[in-house]
């Protein structure tokens, strides 16, 4: 099966559908009302061991690739760890390209947590608990995809800024994009300029991500870009930030490319302006 096929997904079209009177998520991108130890099993919790029981007579193995991706689209969104590094491990196996195991079991399931996310369905504790299962199966292929060559989106550094040490909707964030392709460098809180700079150079970065959850802290962004702008690199990077108090017009008047509400909202800003950026490139070329 090549990366381009088509994959069923009726069972997590089906999971979506039965989720009755989804409310607004209002979880903003440095939001700090949940931390990763409230992740668990909660509010569904019941319904995912429910899930889970049901689930006991899969056999991955059995399973066709059609229907192992199909099936791990349903264990990345329900969080399940060991399930995913079982069908990773079961696609090395049976041959498939680490990025193939990337893109179309990894990254594709991901996609219907994210839109899920977006759309107010999921919630953070659900989130946290898909992009951890994510990350078993990237910990599996990071050194294969170093092997290969394999392309990447393209990379981002993403960090809070200085005076700020909230990193909850930071981490959201970078786990979302690592799940949607993207190399991240996590530069963590309390940032300085020096530390955005001396990052994004040193890992030659596409993607500029700054976080701010307080109202003291959050013009501190355009110091940052101020100092971008003055070295003459400002225009070298895509710089996206996003928090609690922030908004879209904060973003503008201090020299951001986008403002981004929440983590699945990064995801997608950072792929459009990418794509711009490498057109204009194969333009001018």
């Amino acid at each position: 099966m090549g990366p381009a096929e088509t994959v069923a997904r009726a069972s997590v079209g089906k999971r979506r559908r039965e989720v009755a009177n989804p409310q607004p998520s209002g979880v903003e991108w440095a939001q700090e009302d949940v931390s990763d130890s409230e992740a668990g099993p909660s509010a569904p919790g019941a319904e995912r061991e429910r899930m889970a029981e049901e689930d006991d007579d899969i056999v991955l193995s059995e399973l066709d690739d059609e229907e192992l991706v199909a099936q791990m689209h349903d264990d990345l969104y329900d969080g399940l760890k060991d399930e995913i590094i079982e069908g990773t491990n079961i696609l090395l196996e049976r041959g498939w390209a680490p990025y193939d195991v990337l893109t179309t079991a990894l990254v594709g399931g991901m996609k219907v947590v994210g839109d899920d996310f977006r759309d107010g369905i999921l919630f953070v504790p659900e989130v946290l608990l898909a992009a951890n299962a994510m990350k078993a199966g990237m910990a599996i292929l990071k050194p294969l995809l170093a092997e290969t060559g394999a392309p990447k989106q393209g990379k981002m550094v993403i960090g809070t800024v200085k005076g700020d040490i909230h990193d909850i909707g930071k981490n959201l964030v970078a786990m979302m994009m690592e799940g949607a392709g993207f190399e991240v460098v996590d530069i963590g809180i309390n940032n300085p300029v020096e530390n955005y700079l001396e990052a994004i150079a040193r890992e030659e970065a596409d993607i500029l991500g700054m976080s701010a959850l307080l109202t003291t802290t959050m013009p501190y962004m355009k110091v940052v870009i101020d100092a971008m702008v003055e070295k003459g690199i400002r225009d070298d990077y895509v710089v996206l930030v996003g928090g609690a108090p922030l908004n879209e017009e904060f973003g503008k008047a201090i020299g951001a490319d986008a403002y981004c509400r929440d983590a699945a909202v990064a995801v997608e800003t950072a792929k459009s302006f990418l794509a711009r950026k490498h057109n204009q490139m194969a333009v001018s070329a």
